[in-house]
């Protein structure tokens, strides 16, 4: 068997059973799962006991919870040996071995058998839990569903969602003064449930004697549903009712409910009337949600409306660095990368803050610490497969008009010779898109620009990521840009 180092393993057995498990978890899990959890894992020997080494916890953490009982019954059946696979981290082995042992295997890990019990969770690594004072109601919350990774702390305010922000604050020191009801509306992905979270906590940490009720508009009308079969609905009415502070996430899943509408409206009515408070999420402003009751629709209006907006450039990047650093707390290395890589990621995921996280998630799950060395052709080549299922495919002829149509230009004068600097900053603009957005090599690019070699791209490319540091404007210009080629 082939070991990493290039020698030769004497453990034959162990390599061909590992060869035979990664065959059917490529075809089971799809070439893009298996490459992103597990194409950076392998096998290794310690102590005459055969571990598979995922390269992050993060990593170990997915096949742990997605893969792991596949790969007990793939590695029970072929390995002649019949021993049990354990399941590490590369942190957790290398810091338990007194020296790294070669790896047995380097195909892409599989899952550890449901018997392997060694593995330390990630928790362990993990800061311990604040304490009780700090989190009054946390085992009512677990029940409630707030996350506690969403708090005030972990939220990056900006201009989008500044005003939103400093709404959520001020309800959750019970201040005087407020409007009631409550509305944070704005996109999917954009931190409506973040910020709903992260009030629940505080509020629940500076008025440990009121009562606060965080649940989903679905949870509102599963439980009433269930309340009106089972004859509770006093008793469903009662626990609302009572609440100092009532929290409802996606209220927009309720237009068109009927029966569950009605409800909402008189639940809304007796705690306003009550002087208690309500805040709750939508999709969209009240005015657009039009299958919603008209009353119900007027009241959601009556207090204050908050709108989220799309993050800006400078926010998103704010936002990568933040989730790093909390991924790199969590897998024990240094919250560092190439500022080519980030500026990568906020400018090609604009359409949702999950979507950009997930993008960074991936991108530690394949490399680890070595994120810090990741450069930005091959953070490309990893997250290609996931854009290629999702993305809308943006061709350069698309970019060149919709850049000569935002800087009165014709897409002749795009790909034409003329140097004036009227011309030419938004031709580089245009390349600099076409290398963000597009799977295209540098001169292929240069070819669609009239006949251009590659190192006048590469000038161009990096002439706009220098610029844009410092320009404001040619920011929100290729913000633009991007959004309208994506819609």
């Amino acid at each position: 068997m082939v070991m990493a180092n290039g020698s030769v393993s004497k453990d034959g057995a162990s390599g061909e059973a590992w060869s035979k498990t990664c065959q059917i978890l490529r075809r089971e899990l799809g070439e893009a799962t298996f490459g992103s959890w597990l194409g950076q894992a392998s096998l290794r020997e310690q102590d005459g006991d055969v571990c598979l080494v995922a390269a992050t916890g993060v990593a170990r953490d997915w096949i742990r919870r997605h893969a792991w009982r596949r790969i007990g019954e793939l590695w029970a059946q072929n390995d002649p040996m019949g021993r049990n696979l354990a399941l590490k981290s590369k942190m957790e082995f290398e810091g338990q071995a007194s020296a790294a042992p070669a790896p047995l295997a380097a195909a892409p890990a599989a899952q550890a058998p449901a018997a392997e019990r060694t593995a330390p969770e990630v928790s362990a690594r993990r800061p311990a839990p604040e304490p009780a004072e700090a989190r009054p109601s946390l085992s009512g919350a677990r029940q409630q569903g707030l996350q506690e990774r969403f708090s005030f702390e972990t939220f990056v305010p900006g201009p989008s969602n500044e005003f939103a922000f400093a709404v959520a604050r001020r309800v959750a020191t019970w201040a005087d003064g407020h409007f009631n009801p409550v509305l944070f509306h704005g996109p999917y992905g954009f931190g409506k449930t973040h910020l709903l979270n992260a009030l629940a906590w505080e509020a629940m940490s500076t008025g440990e004697a009121k009562r606060v009720v965080y649940l989903t508009a679905e949870r509102f009308t599963s439980t009433f549903v269930r309340a009106i079969q089972d004859r509770q609905t006093a008793a469903f009415k009662a626990e609302l009712r009572n609440a100092d502070l009532l929290l409802i996430d996606d209220v927009h899943f309720v237009a068109g409910k009927q029966n569950t509408q009605e409800e909402l409206f008189h639940t809304l009515i007796a705690l306003i009337e009550d002087g208690r408070r309500v805040v709750l999420t939508a999709d969209r402003s009240p005015s657009e949600l039009s299958e919603m009751e008209p009353r119900l629709r007027s009241h959601l209006q009556s207090g204050l409306v908050c709108g989220i907006e799309p993050a800006d450039r400078t926010l998103r990047l704010g936002i990568l660095e933040r989730k790093l650093a909390i991924l790199a707390q969590a897998g024990g290395f240094l919250p560092s990368a190439r500022s080519e890589v980030l500026q990568f990621l906020a400018d090609r995921f604009t359409d949702s803050v999950r979507e950009l996280e997930g993008a960074l998630n991936t991108l530690v799950a394949r490399v680890g610490g070595d994120i810090a060395r990741l450069g930005l052709d091959e953070a490309q080549a990893i997250l290609r497969p996931h854009l290629a299922c999702s993305e809308k495919r943006v061709t350069v002829d698309q970019i060149q008009k919709a850049v000569a149509e935002h800087y009165g230009l014709k897409q002749a004068d795009i790909i034409s010779e003329r140097r004036a600097r009227v011309v030419a900053r938004p031709r580089q603009a245009a390349m600099w898109i076409a290398k963000q957005i597009t799977t295209r090599s540098l001169p292929d690019i240069g070819r669609r620009f009239g006949g251009r070699d590659h190192t006048t791209v590469l000038h161009a490319v990096r002439r706009i990521e220098a610029l844009k540091q410092d320009d404001a404007v040619l920011a929100r210009d290729l913000d633009a840009i991007i959004r309208k080629l994506r819609s």
